[in-house]
């Protein structure tokens, strides 16, 4: 993928934006070409998850040997290609502050932009919802243990590698999806009694599709969560500590002790701020401050990554 990247011929733009949870930032351009990188997070199995990938979620011997050697050369080539932006944007504070960490530069937060007017609330049915790329770092084996320890029934929609380890270990109250339309997940947030999020999120972009839905989250107290789940005024979740089935089963006895101050038409408004009009006037606004270009710009996008799921 860096050759590939570093391949574009980008001579002929004024303006490039670059959208990344991988390497696109990579790309070469002019020097009178202005790069702006929208950064969903620092390629997480180079950096801050490195060892988990390492050490627990590659099992086979020689992928791991080379997992660990191309690592470093990759790590190398991601830090240099960070003085190829000229500037950066954060898609939440979480992602800032893994720029700065991994990278020391400074970053604009614009949080990625949902459709929150199409979601629509339903009365609950009796299962909780998973919305999630079936892999390792998200951790939905917990949410899946969870469940079944209580007899509570799931539903997983999504797809991925751990998509047959997930099956092996599920009883009968847990119900694979697989990958959905968008109808259908419309639907199915609007009847759960809650979304499960188990695993550190970037941003997560499905927390802000549940409360557009009217429905809580019960989500791992890490990461782009704590941006977008109000706990308080109004209530829209829980929180819980540790990424464990155990600690994530209390989390859920405590949601049904409490489940009843869930008002759906509050937390419908909620997630307005993180609306396609919201992110549009911000980009264009930052757009306007990073440029001033003297002639009518050709704009070129390259995005290698879904946004979350």
């Amino acid at each position: 993928m860096p050759l590939a990247l570093e391949s574009f011929d980008l001579r002929g733009y004024d303006l490039v934006i670059s959208s990344e949870s991988g390497p696109a930032k990579g790309i070469l351009t002019s020097p009178d070409t202005r790069h702006i990188c929208y950064c969903h997070t620092p390629m997480r199995y180079l950096w801050d998850l490195y060892h988990s990938y390492q050490k627990e979620w590659i099992k086979a011997p020689i992928k791991r040997a080379c997992f660990t050697i191309m690592s470093s050369y990759l790590r190398a080539w991601d830090y240099a290609t960070a003085a190829r932006v000229d500037s950066f944007v954060a898609n939440s504070e979480t992602v800032r502050r893994r720029i700065w960490r991994i990278y020391r530069r400074e970053s604009a937060v614009i949080y990625p932009p949902v459709d929150v007017e199409t979601f629509y609330w339903k009365p609950a049915e009796d299962y909780f919802l998973v919305v999630s790329e079936l892999v390792a770092h998200k951790r939905v084996e917990t949410a899946i243990r969870a469940c079944m320890a209580s007899g509570r029934k799931l539903r997983i929609v999504g797809d991925g590698p751990e998509a047959g380890n997930l099956r092996r270990i599920a009883s009968r109250d847990i119900e694979f999806c697989g990958r959905v339309s968008p109808g259908v997940l419309r639907d199915l947030y609007a009847r759960c009694r809650g979304l499960i999020l188990p695993g550190e999120e970037d941003f997560g972009i499905v927390a802000v599709e549940a409360l557009a839905s009217g429905k809580p989250v019960i989500a791992l107290g890490r990461g782009g969560a704590l941006e977008t789940v109000p706990v308080t005024r109004p209530f829209g979740g829980l929180f819980y500590d540790e990424p464990t089935w155990q600690c994530l089963g209390d989390a859920l006895r405590k949601f049904e002790k409490v489940e009843h101050l869930v008002i759906p038409g509050l937390l419908q408004s909620h997630p307005r701020q993180f609306g396609r009009s919201f992110f549009r006037r911000k980009m264009l606004d930052l757009i306007g401050d990073a440029t001033s270009l003297q002639r009518p710009s050709a704009i070129f996008t390259k995005s290698l990554q879904t946004i979350d799921h």
